[in-house]
């Protein structure tokens, strides 16, 4: 696997498409080159809740997100659901650490089979295979026995679980303090520095996480 700060990130149908928006705009602005995959039903998604409409063509798709983001042209490649020729196909090629956020139960249960059927199954079995660094979050209420159980299946072999249930401790004033809170623990177990929110039983500048 590469051993430059490269993350593949997923969108999948779940509800929850701010995490997975604010996640990348700060995966970026880390100057992390991120290969980005986005399933059909994340696109409606991204358009109902978030009102962004990803375009189908992964080269469209990837020249409008990077005008959105002004970002280097280097830091994001999206690619479509059957490109396998991508490094993220690949256990020579994939980085170490995977997000899909948000994760639908469809894909949570696709990935605990090792069903591969496209582009974001396959990159996460490839994830768990070699040993690296699987986050998925899931949103979905309520569970049924089958979630519970592939979910379990998944923590069982490392994958990190982390459902889009954000706390309420630090009092949130707006949704944005919401989806910062679950981006910055998703950035936490990413061992990456971030600014969103102070830490449970620390104030002022030190509670910072990162610092």
């Amino acid at each position: 696997m590469t051993t430059a700060k490269e993350i593949t990130l997923a969108f999948s149908g779940a509800s929850g498409a701010p995490y997975g928006w604010r996640l990348l705009e700060l995966l970026l602005a880390q100057g992390i080159k991120v290969h980005l995959l986005v399933s059909s039903a994340a696109r409606v998604v991204f358009a109902t809740e978030h009102d962004v409409k990803l375009p189908a063509a992964p080269d469209k798709c990837t020249q409008m997100l990077l005008e959105h983001f002004a970002c280097d042209a280097a830091l994001l490649k999206v690619y479509g659901k059957d490109d396998w020729f991508s490094p993220v196909a690949s256990g020579s090629a994939a980085p170490r650490q995977m997000v899909v956020c948000p994760c639908s139960t469809g894909t949570v249960s696709a990935i605990a089979t090792g069903a591969s059927d496209n582009l974001i199954e396959r990159a996460a079995d490839v994830v768990i295979k070699e040993g690296g660094q699987l986050i998925l979050v899931p949103r979905e209420s309520p569970l049924s026995a089958i979630h519970l159980e592939n979910l379990l299946k998944l923590a069982r072999l490392g994958v990190t679980i982390m459902p889009a249930a954000p706390g309420f401790y630090h009092q949130p004033k707006q949704i944005s303090d919401l989806v910062d809170f679950m981006v910055a623990r998703i950035l936490d177990h990413l061992k990456l520095p971030h600014q969103l929110l102070n830490r449970w039983g620390y104030s002022g500048d030190a509670a910072k996480a990162g610092e």
